[in-house]
């Protein structure tokens, strides 16, 4: 079992920045892709931002050019720089691996999610 744990969600005045971490914790023996969803309530949870284990990033055009996806692939965690934050990127946000067993299962996770709002 591998558990995730996000934090950094906050209150924050549009334009403002934010920094979401993610720790990746337990039986690891492999993670592939990291990733940042979020979900609003009455809609369906949305892929915000993604990168590979070799460092290929993906971003939902909304976001890019404002935020930044990382990861420490020594420490098992994933961060999100959220910068010029605007209203409509409140949400909960959701931490995502995509973990592979020595028996090369691949294993789905999620965290329990941040709430990040961005006032107007």
């Amino acid at each position: 079992q591998v558990q995730l744990v996000e934090s950094g969600g906050d209150l924050v005045q549009a334009g403002g920045s934010l920094r979401l971490s993610c720790a990746a914790s337990g039986h690891i023996f492999s993670i592939n892709t990291m990733a940042w969803y979020r979900q609003t309530p009455g809609k369906q949870r949305e892929l915000v931002a993604s990168i590979t284990n070799g460092g290929t990033t993906h971003y939902v055009d909304s976001v890019k050019g404002r935020f930044t996806i990382s990861r420490d692939n020594a420490k098992n965690m994933v961060y999100l720089q959220m910068n010029s934050l605007k209203p409509e990127d409140t949400a909960v946000y959701y931490c995502n691996i995509i973990h592979r067993t020595r028996w090369n299962e691949y294993q789905n996770y999620w965290g329990q999610g941040t709430q990040v709002t961005v006032s107007s």
